[in-house]
């Protein structure tokens, strides 16, 4: 069956064979343009369509024999469903009259044909994005905010340090200050208790005047 047969196989059921080849385009296009964007086209029930990438490896002619080295590529991959394989084996029976029934879709996995699994990808995809430049802001914001408070934190250590120098200096000048009044003060005593040694020598220098006077009279 070639696109056309599959065009005229579907007309009668989506009423014209106009809609249907613009159904079996639309559809089409959306499972190619997920597969080369790297997504994962999945019909449950009939298989899924993905992106494989091949590394580079070396492969010989079927003609000629000749080794050739193949340059990494990524090619489209289509995997069978259960349910496909199932009625393509035997073990299930095509039903008689309808469509081939699905199965319910597993809870995770996509459905809905190839339309809803890319705006599904693509949703996931913006979601990711918004998500990933949400973390970038954080983390600017972050070390701007580190930043800062490091800063801060330097000026004040460095502030700290200016101070603690200044007050060891006035210590230090208070100190010298003090040891030198404590090696005057000294001198000063002395001087005090010298002098009333002096008092005492002339008073009684003026008693023995005294008597001596009376002596004579």
């Amino acid at each position: 069956m070639n696109k056309a047969q599959l065009v005229e196989a579907i007309a009668d059921k989506v009423g014209g064979r106009q809609q249907a080849a613009e159904a079996v385009d639309h559809v089409l296009d959306a499972i190619v343009r997920a597969v080369v964007a790297g997504e994962r086209v999945s019909v449950t029930g009939f298989g899924s369509f993905e992106k494989v990438d091949r590394p580079a490896r070396y492969a010989r002619n079927p003609q000629t024999g000749e080794r050739v080295r193949v340059k990494k590529t990524s090619v489209p991959r289509f995997r069978a469903g259960q349910g496909f394989k199932d009625l393509v084996s035997g073990s299930k029976k095509l039903p008689r009259g309808g469509e081939v029934s699905v199965k319910k879709a597993p809870k995770g996995s996509l459905t809905g044909g190839a339309s809803a699994t890319v705006k599904k990808a693509a949703a996931k995809k913006t979601t990711a994005k918004k998500a990933a430049a949400k973390k970038v802001t954080a983390k600017k914001v972050t070390a701007k905010k580190t930043t800062a408070v490091a800063k801060k934190t330097t000026a004040k250590k460095t502030t700290a340090k200016k101070a603690t120098a200044t007050a060891k200096t006035a210590a230090a000048k208070k100190a010298t200050a003090k040891k030198a009044t404590a090696k005057k003060a000294p001198a000063k005593k002395v001087t005090a208790k010298k002098a009333p040694a002096k008092k005492s020598t002339a008073r009684k220098t003026t008693a023995k005047k005294a008597t001596a006077r009376k002596a004579t009279s």
